[in-house]
């Protein structure tokens, strides 16, 4: 294909991949305001974003296996069009139990779209040629994750829109990509023989379902030692161990455990799992740094994020160049998790009263080094296994990120709520202030702005402290994400695209099979 023809196929994949990650910000900035108007409990609060991101994560691998046995472009389009399904009902959703199951439809959508958009990318594109192409891939991160929390702010903001909008929004955007895809992609309408093991499916969602509710809810809807924990912990180990046994016999395993013996995908999996637990586990909570320790508001705190998907987006899309014109990659895998290690160091110096140019330049740090590391070790994987199996190493990629993301995400977030209560008992105690103690006790987040001075200095203060913690305890994970990527070997990129691979493999196949009786 030419860079042209290239281009065209990729834009219904963006669009559908704008709409994927935008689902996952806009709601942020809009949650209080859906919370407060539907009359739900806090408890609500977890399930609306757990939702999403457990279905999500769930469905990653079995889209990942339908699309190395079916038609991807039909796949993507049904992707889309669960997420449109979901995004209408979240937006007319009148209770919160409708508008959790919306979430649910959204999360299964975008588990496709996670999973899928990487493997098309990956049969069109030759791995030689995909670097320079990851730019693009970033400059679509980028605007999601910045547009997502400033549209839902301001959805949330406008008396005549409201936050039902941040659900309708995404809709026009994943109908648009559903017709590009059907005008511009041009994939062979492929099915091979197989049937979808689907024991395998249900007790590999089953396990990780009951491995991220416990995540998820452990600290807060429950203690981490109390029998909520022994029940989910006992009966995901049990689903995921029965998993790895009947996939390690099933003819078409949804993951197949033979791909773990290449080195390539084993270290590149790990690498996945740490840079999801360093990387969302930190930056996650920037957000609610930015309003409570500096005060600003969420349209404000939105764009403070700028510094650092500037970093990625100008570090992912010269590298790519670079990659595609040299051939070369593992330098930039290397010298990514070096510099996302930096940054996460120097992310936790920050306090209440760190200049925001310092700031910014440490999240720039950061966001250099993602950008270097984490498309790049999609490439270094599906340059090295079958293109038989580019689905299923792609999505299990993405599964361990998405994996290592809620796992980080989780527990850093008990240990920030831990070290804030810590912190303000400490400072009230040591400076006798108990005007505005009330406010910030619970599990809520405090609204600064209603706190008496001295209390809200407390109340920054200890903010800052916790988040500067968890970047502390983040950086160890990107450490041991650098001696993965070390261990990785370089092997020169092909220069064919996956269908070209594909289609290769099968005549092979055809050769080495024997010939009927009686053939001549």
């Amino acid at each position: 294909m030419s860079d042209r023809q290239i281009l065209q196929a990729m834009s219904g994949l963006m669009a559908g991949m704008f709409v994927s990650i935008l689902a996952g910000t806009v709601v942020a900035s809009a949650l209080p305001r859906i919370i407060t108007d539907l009359g739900a409990s806090q408890s609500s609060y977890t399930w609306v974003v757990t939702a999403e991101l457990l279905a999500m994560t769930a469905t990653v691998p079995l889209w990942g296996k339908l699309a190395d046995l079916y038609n991807q472009k039909l796949l993507l389009q049904l992707s889309l069009g669960m997420f449109v399904v979901g995004s209408l009902l979240a937006g007319f959703s009148h209770d919160v139990g409708l508008l959790i199951f919306s979430r649910v439809a959204q999360g299964i959508g975008a588990g496709g779209l996670t999973a899928l958009a990487q493997v098309v990318m990956a049969a069109i594109i030759p791995p030689r040629r995909l670097g320079r192409y990851s730019g693009i891939f970033g400059a679509v991160f980028a605007v999601g994750t910045v547009a997502g929390p400033l549209i839902g702010g301001l959805m949330v903001d406008t008396s005549w829109l409201g936050w039902r909008w941040c659900f309708f929004i995404g809709v026009p955007f994943a109908l648009l990509a559903i017709v590009l895809l059907q005008l511009t992609l041009r994939l062979p309408t492929t099915r091979r023989a197989a049937k979808i093991d689907f024991l395998g499916a249900f007790l590999i969602v089953g396990g990780v379902c009951a491995v991220l509710i416990w995540v998820s809810l452990a600290g807060n809807q429950f203690e981490w030692a109390s029998w909520q924990t022994v029940v989910l912990t006992t009966g995901g180990t049990l689903l995921l161990a029965a998993a790895v046994y009947v996939e390690s016999r099933a003819a078409e395993p949804i993951i197949p455990l033979s791909i773990f013996r290449n080195r390539t995908v084993a270290l590149t999996t790990v690498a996945n799992l740490l840079v999801g637990v360093a990387l969302f586990g930190g930056t996650v909570f920037l957000s609610q740094f930015f309003q409570i320790s500096l005060g600003e508001s969420p349209t404000t705190a939105g764009l403070m994020s700028l510094p650092m998907i500037l970093g990625l987006l100008l570090s992912s899309t010269v590298a790519g160049q670079v990659i595609s014109a040299t051939g070369r990659w593992k330098v930039y895998l290397v010298v990514g998790a070096v510099i996302m290690t930096v940054g996460l160091a120097l992310l936790s110096t920050i306090g209440s009263d760190t200049h925001f140019g310092l700031l910014g330049v440490y999240m720039a740090v950061m966001g250099i080094g993602v950008g270097m590391l984490m498309q790049n070790l999609v490439l270094a994987a599906q340059n090295d296994v079958p293109a038989a199996e580019l689905g299923a190493a792609t999505s299990v990629l993405s599964f361990f990120r998405s994996m290592g993301g809620t796992i980080g995400t989780s527990v850093l977030g008990a240990i920030l709520a831990n070290r804030v209560t810590t912190e303000i008992t400490k400072s009230l105690r040591e400076s006798g202030t108990t005007a505005g103690a009330g406010q910030v006790s619970g599990d809520g987040v405090p609204d600064v702005a209603t706190l008496p001075g001295p209390m809200r200095a407390i109340v920054q203060h200890a903010y800052g402290v916790a988040t500067a913690d968890l970047f502390l305890i983040a950086t160890p994970f990107a450490l041991l994400t650098l001696v993965a990527v070390l261990f990785i070997k370089e092997k020169p990129l092909k220069t064919t695209s996956g269908m070209e691979r594909l289609a290769a493999e099968s005549r092979a196949a055809e050769a080495d099979s024997p010939s009927p009786v009686g053939a001549t």
